[in-house]
Order: structure tokens, then C-alpha cells, then sequence
């Protein structure tokens, strides 16, 4: 009994904590729900580029993140579909126009020369820059429209103060020219980046890295007019330049952050086109319209639920729908604390898990009644009935979270959804039928006046009732 006790306790410490998130940590609803727009972007093959490769694909990709920055957009999905496109959400923009005219075209990127005299106030600009870029990844999350758009603005104001410090070089240095980057490992966890130009590129990089050198002044690195790095250049190439079209760009790099700066310069080196595939808008009228059937939908589903079980199962059906309740609690905890974008599927997903969860119950309630109506003990009974179910509940819960991961890395956009507010449902159902219904039965078979086979099994032959009850 001290056993029950114990878990008693953590359920009733997990029913709370499930309700402080639920109220601290909001949900964010997704584009069929929120309302705005969704693009389908599809990236061409070019004479330079004859195939579009997964490399490619995420170097595009890595350009329209930086441009979808520059919207102000909170909780925006960017993700590859098939071989060479991408699928862009963007909740609460209804203005897809405006979207197409940020995310069209092919990326620019270019290297330019810091102009003398400004050292000082580059690091200055550096250093808020920084404060801006935390505060937006902050706001990521946010439905705060306004701060989040005032934290874009900053940031472009940032942008434009840090590119007047600058100037092309003549010609100019573009990514054109940019054969390849890539991070690589060097002592310690340190990383690097490696930069290789073609044969124009080297003569103009090695031009501009001379007049740099030893003087404190920094290459910047600008993608879409934004700088993504300014690396300044050693004393000891002050006579020739780097020369041989390869450069080392090194700094106390993590993996991911070398990592994503290669990207962004592959992206902006990539000499191919992009076009707006698919262009589609979803109104906020349809997103409560969907909201509110829905919620109707889970509501009246899971009442009938709850009452089948009480009619049917009598006594373990209330002790099901306590548990039922409490399992819809952690679930949707589960959703906040994990960053869980609600989708329409999503919500089905959510509903189809709660079936799922009375299915598991309903299955050890009828072990139960079968080892009642064999004629054992109601104690041995009810620990039969939870070991005996197990390994159906087990196997039958199991095979669902692999379809569901199935679908999660197969599927696309709202397919993800649903994938995932189910298995992460399935996953909690678990918890709930095999503890919470568990200490539940048990407690219940503590208190005497609940202590009657009758109450377990309804439809239990009298012969049996005074063996069983023992």
C-alpha cells in the first residue's frame, strides 16, 4: 500500500504542475487555425547548377530563413518538400504579396571592405546587434505583434547602420564567384570555416584581403544586404593578400554555428533561381470557425465517452474517466511544455488519442471480469487483469507510435501535426491507464464499501459473488 501511496502522490504533483503550465505556457495555434498565408517555393536548376541536391536545397533554404526573419513573422514553418521545394507558413501574415516579393528572387551575397575610421563604431553596432538577434529569437514565440515588429525594425536600422560602415570593392566580389564553404573541426571543440573561390574570385579576394590586412578593419560578408560575418585579416598577408582562391575564416565557432554559416554562404552563392510555386491564404474567420467545431467535436465525443464508460463498466468506468481526464490534462501540458503548434489534424490527432487511451482501459477492465467470473479473488483479479492486459495494450500502442513516426518524418505540414499530437498522446495514455488507473482500482478496493465484486463486474453469477468477494 505504500507503494500507491507513493504514486497517489506523483499523480496528484503531476495534475498540478499540468495546470500551471496550462496556464502559463499559451499553446500557438497554426496556420489553418491562426489564419495567413502559406507559399510553396520551388527552386530551379540553373547552367551552373544542372541538379538541384539535398546540399542545395538547404542552402535556399537557409536564405529564405533569413529573409522570413526580416518579415517579423512569430512561429513561421519553413521546411524541404520533395527534391526542390520548400513549404513556408506563415502564420498571421495576410498580405502573401508581400511575402512573395521578400522570399522571390535569388540571394545576393557579396563581400565588401570596411571603410577606414570605423572600428569603433562597428563594434559598437556589432554589440547591439547581438542584444536585437536574442531578443528576436525571445520573441519567436511571442503573439506579441508589436514587439515583435519593433524588434525588427531595430534590427534593420542595425542592418543599414552596419552596411554604411562598408563599401564594394571594384568589381565587386559576389557570390558568383564562391565555389564552396564548409565548417570544419580544429583543437578542441573549436570550428572553422572554409571558403574556396574560383580562379576570378581568388584574384579579387587576395586584392581585397591586402589592403586589409594588419589594419584592424574587417571583410564583411553580406547576405541579402544583411551581414552574417565580418572576419578581419592578419598582419602577415599584408604583402600579397590570401592568395590561391582558399580562405580559413576562424573564430570560436560551435559545429552548428560554423555549420550555419557555411549554409548561408553556400545559399548566397548559389546561382539558382527561385520562383513561387503555390501561393495560399487561410482567413482567421475559417481558423475560429475551425477552432470552435472542433472544440465542440472533442468535447461532445469525449462526454459520451465518459458516460459509456460509467454505464457499462459501472464502478472501474468512473475510475477510467478520472483517469481519462487526467490524461487530457497532461496531454495538453505535454503540448505547451514541448512548443507543440496546434493544428486542425493536430487537434484530430489529439481526439483520435483519447480512444486510444479508453481502449487500453476498457482492455484491463475485461481481464478483470474474466478472472472475476474464473472465480479468483477481486484483489487477484484487478492485478491479473493490469498484467494480463499489458502486453496487448503494449503491443497495440507501440505499433501506433511507429506509424506515427512514420509520418512524422515522411509526412509534410499538417501530416506532422497529426503525427505528432498522437504519438506523444498514445505515449501519455500509457502513463495514464497502466498508473493512474491502476492506483485508482487499487484505492478503491481499500475503502470496504467500495469493496464488492458486484461493483467490478455487473453482469458477475451469484454462485460466484461470495467466492470472489473473499
Amino acid at each position: 500500500m505504500q507503494r500507491q501511496r507513493s504514486l497517489l502522490i506523483l499523480i496528484l504533483v503531476l495534475i498540478i504542475a499540468a495546470i500551471t503550465v496550462i496556464v502559463t505556457i499559451p499553446i500557438p495555434l497554426g496556420l489553418d487555425l491562426r489564419g495567413g498565408s502559406q507559399l510553396t517555393i520551388q527552386v530551379k536548376p540553373s547552367a551552373e547548377v544542372p541538379t538541384i541536391t539535398e546540399r542545395e536545397l538547404e542552402g535556399v533554404k537557409k536564405v529564405v530563413e533569413g529573409r522570413i526573419n526580416g518579415l517579423g513573422v512569430s512561429e513561421p514553418v519553413i521546411q524541404t518538400v520533395g527534391a526542390d521545394k520548400i513549404l513556408v507558413q506563415l502564420p498571421g501574415v495576410n498580405d502573401p504579396e508581400q511575402a512573395e516579393r521578400v522570399l522571390g528572387g535569388t540571394a545576393q551575397l557579396e563581400f565588401r571592405t570596411q571603410k577606414p575610421n570605423t572600428e569603433t563604431q562597428l563594434f559598437a553596432f556589432q554589440a547591439s546587434r547581438a542584444e536585437l538577434k536574442a531578443k528576436q529569437e525571445e520573441l519567436r514565440k511571442s503573439t506579441d505583434k508589436a514587439a515583435i515588429v519593433k524588434n525588427q525594425e531595430d534590427l534593420q536600422k542595425n542592418n543599414q547602420a552596419i552596411a554604411e560602415l562598408f563599401e564594394s570593392t571594384n568589381p565587386p566580389l559576389i557570390g558568383k564567384y564562391l565555389k564552396d564553404a564548409s565548417g570544419e573541426p580544429t583543437q578542441g571543440d573549436n570550428w572553422n570555416v572554409a571558403i574556396r573561390f574560383d580562379q576570378k574570385g581568388g584574384e579579387l579576394f587576395a586584392n581585397l584581403t591586402k589592403n586589409l590586412a594588419g589594419t584592424g578593419r574587417s571583410i564583411g560578408v553580406f547576405l541579402d544586404n544583411e551581414v552574417i560575418s565580418a572576419p578581419t585579416v592578419g598582419i602577415e598577408f599584408a604583402a600579397t593578400g590570401i592568395t590561391g582562391g582558399s580562405a580559413v575564416i576562424t573564430g570560436r565557432f560551435t559545429a552548428q554555428q560554423a555549420n550555419d554559416l557555411a549554409v548561408q554562404l553556400r545559399g548566397g552563392a548559389l546561382p539558382v533561381p527561385v520562383e513561387i510555386a503555390e501561393i495560399r491564404t487561410v482567413g482567421a474567420t475559417l481558423g475560429k470557425d475551425s477552432i470552435t467545431s472542433s472544440i465542440y467535436a472533442g468535447i461532445g465525443g469525449l462526454t459520451l465517452v465518459l458516460i459509456f464508460m460509467v454505464v457499462y463498466y459501472r464502478l472501474p468506468g468512473l475510475i477510467a474517466d478520472i483517469a481519462l481526464l487526467i490524461y487530457a490534462l497532461l496531454t495538453w501540458a505535454t503540448f505547451a511544455l514541448l512548443g507543440v503548434t496546434l493544428t486542425l489534424p493536430g487537434i484530430a490527432g489529439f481526439i483520435l488519442s483519447i480512444g486510444m487511451a479508453v481502449d487500453a482501459n476498457v482492455l484491463i477492465f475485461e481481464r478483470t471480469r474474466e478472472e472475476l467470473q474464473a472465480g479468483k479473488s477481486l484483489y487477484r483479479s484487478i492485478e491479473s487483469g493490469f498484467y494480463r492486459a499489458f502486453s496487448s495494450i503494449l503491443d497495440g500502442n507501440v505499433t501506433t507510435v511507429i506509424a506515427c513516426a512514420a509520418l512524422f518524418w515522411l509526412g509534410a505540414g499538417l501530416v506532422k501535426g497529426f503525427a505528432l499530437t498522437l504519438g506523444l498522446g498514445v505515449a501519455v495514455s500509457m502513463f495514464s491507464a497502466i498508473t493512474c488507473s491502476r492506483t485508482f482500482m487499487f484505492l478503491a478496493y481499500t475503502i470496504p464499501a467500495l469493496r464488492k465484486p458486484e461493483y467490478f463486474c455487473p453482469n458477475l453469477p451469484a454462485s460466484n459473488k461470495a467466492e470472489v468477494a473473499q
